[in-house]
């Protein structure tokens, strides 16, 4: 089927249907006149090839592929809401009452979930999110135009202070037709070093990280330099070459299949992602109650 007949109401309507018990109680719930909500959810039916629910002359259920396509629609929802909450953010707005910036990585895979559970709790504050890489971030904080900023650099100014609030590692990756992912052996960071690299920007906590890292290495010229971690990644997918990415951008290709980790001996990575705000502004307010938020959430 094509992915853009998928509708989030007729997922709503589905989802309503285990919660509620049936399509007249799902379509009250979601708004929708119930005819119409039955010949939405037999359309998706149509779109995906399978019997979703039981109909029955005392009412309508899910059937066990139902109840399957329930929980992921669930997650599709969910994502969809996150999705919602980073775009409102991203607009300027002059009544924002808390202006945040974030690195890249921390704005794609981890600012979505901080901000939908932060607008949960203070659903007065309107929020106006700045994405940058790291160094720019140091700067907007500095400049007091970001009350608070999240980064994933190794090294934070001494103007500024800062707390972790996740952490994350940076692996090798490459994908499954490069010669290293058929390699035996670890390499040795020497020959990290020495191969050219698709890198980010100068200035993006991961290449700050891995600059230090590599140091006392003589180094290749980067093969390509690339301003967010999925232009690395889809670089990486396509076999251009190796590159050195968070964990966080690249779990779900790890978990398919589609990159490979090459172990490096003696070397690893772990990173500490940090709020960073000014000392001035160190009592309370949203960006503190935000921060406090992050930092009490399982995982992090």
């Amino acid at each position: 089927m094509r992915r853009s007949r998928l509708d989030l109401m007729t997922l709503e309507l589905l989802v309503g249907v285990d919660e509620h018990g049936g399509v007249g109680a799902a379509s009250r719930a979601a708004g929708v006149a119930q005819p119409n909500a039955s010949r939405a959810l037999r359309q998706l039916e149509r779109d995906l090839g399978i019997v979703l629910l039981e109909r029955r002359a005392t009412g309508s259920t899910l059937s066990a592929n139902g109840t399957v396509v329930a929980h992921w629609a669930r997650r599709v929802l969910a994502d969809a809401d996150q999705l919602l909450d980073v775009a409102e953010g991203l607009r300027s707005e002059r009544s924002a009452q808390l202006t945040v910036g974030a690195s890249i990585t921390v704005a794609e895979h981890l600012m979505p979930r901080w901000l939908g559970g932060f607008r949960a709790l203070h659903p007065d504050v309107q929020i106006q999110l700045q994405v940058h890489n790291s160094a720019q971030v140091f700067d907007l904080v500095v400049a007091q135009s970001c009350d608070v900023g999240f980064v994933e650099s190794p090294t934070i100014p001494n103007t500024l202070r800062s707390t972790t609030v996740a952490r994350d590692r940076l692996v090798v990756v490459v994908s499954p037709t490069h010669p290293w992912a058929r390699r035996r052996r670890p390499l040795t960071v020497a020959q990290v070093a020495a191969t050219p690299l698709i890198l980010r920007e100068p200035g993006s906590g991961t290449r700050t990280t891995l600059d230090l890292a590599l140091a006392e290495y003589e180094r290749a010229a980067p093969l390509l330099e690339l301003g967010s971690a999925a232009a690395i990644r889809s670089s990486v997918l396509d076999g251009v070459g190796p590159a050195v990415m968070s964990t966080l951008a690249v779990a779900d290709q790890l978990r398919t299949g589609e990159l490979k980790i090459v172990e490096v001996d003696g070397w690893d990575l772990p990173r500490a992602l940090r709020a960073v705000w000014r000392p001035q502004d160190a009592g309370d307010g949203p960006a503190r109650d935000l921060i406090r938020m992050i930092r009490r959430q399982p995982g992090d």
